[in-house]
């Protein structure tokens, strides 16, 4: 259950009030009061680009500073520049542009005016000077005066728009201020003014002016950011900087920027990591060592041995050798009897092969030859030394079976 604080008008007590239907609190916050409604901001069109603009004329004494365009129209009287300096292009008379940019302040004007005030907004007969404002439109049916500072508070909405109606005349007392806190920006904020407007020595003001007859900065008066725009009659300055500006907030930036930069950070890095690396290790390494040991290992070493092991591995084999040492023996021999023979004999050379097998830790079987000369009573010794030698790749051949078999059990 929540709870509803109620302020008593009587008493000045606070009272506790039970509210059974909290939906309501919601409904309360999301409507609001008519203050606090979204306002849309007011078009100035073409205008946006003039800090100054007037109707019949604009006079200028002393090095006052425009920042932004000058402009007027239908008049085409501008004085007092030099000393003053316009940071901007200055358009007259029948100038397209100056033209153009009346038209568009005269739309902006009626729009400003013709905005709903509500009535706890009317501030007539009050002064604007101590007071802090929110977003929303305010009204004065006469004449509007601010003494000291008024405060615009946004509450954190950049998009906060205010906007003064007043029915006659605006003035300012000397170093006056217009202040904007909590995101709030000039460049929503607007004085719509029925008559003139006056800001007083070394008033600090912001917000633009849309005045239906002149406009008067006395000296040291500086819009901070905002422009004085006056529909019928003449803008005069002394000493001023007024500076033009447009919402930073309002420039869609963020958008694209996380869009663009997402999307190609992704791509390209994932793609050639992971396809060149895995390629390029795992193919050479595997067809290279495979092929090139047991090709050559098995074809030299089967073709010379078949042509003298026959003779000499028969006759021993019953002199002490295990069964399984005879296995191998048959095996490349009984292949390529007639080769190693023919070999025998193209070479004329008197001699005896005696072969020597054995087993690597692959499993791969490996042969050596040992050519002896035929010389009579040596023939013996040297078949001793033959079968000696197979003995021995025997017993290499078995050991490098043990071991396979005991890797291959782990």
């Amino acid at each position: 259950m929540s709870e509803h604080r109620r302020y008593h008008l009587t008493t000045g007590k606070w009272k506790i009030t039970a509210v059974v239907v909290s939906g309501l609190l919601i409904f309360l916050l999301a409507v609001g009061s008519p203050s606090r409604a979204l306002q849309a901001t007011v078009d100035l069109g073409t205008a946006d680009s003039f800090a100054v603009l007037a109707g019949s004329e604009v006079t200028n004494t002393g090095p006052t500073e425009v920042n932004g365009d000058l402009g007027v129209s239908p008049g085409t009287a501008v004085s007092g520049f030099p000393p003053g300096i316009v940071n901007g292009a200055t358009h007259t008379g029948t100038d397209a542009v100056a033209v153009q940019a009346q038209s568009d302040l005269t739309t902006a004007y009626n729009d400003a005016a013709g905005r709903d005030c509500p009535p706890d907004n009317d501030l007539t007969d009050e002064d604007l000077g101590g007071m802090l404002l929110t977003t929303g439109v305010y009204c004065f049916s006469s004449s509007a005066q601010l003494t000291g500072p008024l405060i615009l508070d946004a509450q954190g909405d950049p998009l906060a728009v205010f906007i003064f109606q007043v029915g006659s005349t605006l003035t300012t007392a000397s170093a006056s201020s217009v202040n904007l806190i909590n995101s709030a920006e000039a460049c929503n904020v607007f004085w719509q003014i029925g008559s003139s407007a006056t800001l007083g020595t070394d008033t600090s003001f912001q917000g633009t002016i849309l005045a239906l007859t002149s406009i008067s900065l006395t000296t040291g008066a500086t819009i901070i950011e905002g422009r004085a725009l006056a529909r019928n009659a003449a803008v005069t300055m002394d000493t001023n900087t007024i500076t033009s500006g447009s919402c930073v907030s309002s420039t869609p930036t963020p958008t694209p920027t996380a869009t663009s930069t997402a999307t190609p950070t992704a791509s390209p890095t994932a793609t050639p990591t992971a396809s060149p690396t895995a390629t390029p290790t795992a193919s050479p390494t595997a067809t290279p060592t495979a092929s090139p040991t047991a090709s050559a290992t098995a074809s030299p070493t089967a073709t010379p041995t078949a042509s003298s092991t026959a003779t000499p591995t028969a006759t021993a084999a019953p002199a002490g050798l295990a069964a399984d040492s005879l296995t191998p023996t048959p095996s490349p021999s009984s292949t390529p009897t007639a080769t190693s023979t023919t070999l025998s004999l193209s070479n004329a050379t008197p001699s005896v092969s005696v072969l020597s097998s054995s087993t690597t830790s692959r499993g791969e079987s490996t042969s050596a030859e040992t050519v002896l000369p035929r010389s009579g009573s040596h023939i013996g010794l040297y078949v001793l030394v033959g079968l000696g030698l197979i003995a021995i790749g025997d017993s290499m051949r078995r050991a490098a079976r043990r071991s396979k078999g005991s890797h291959t059990s782990k």
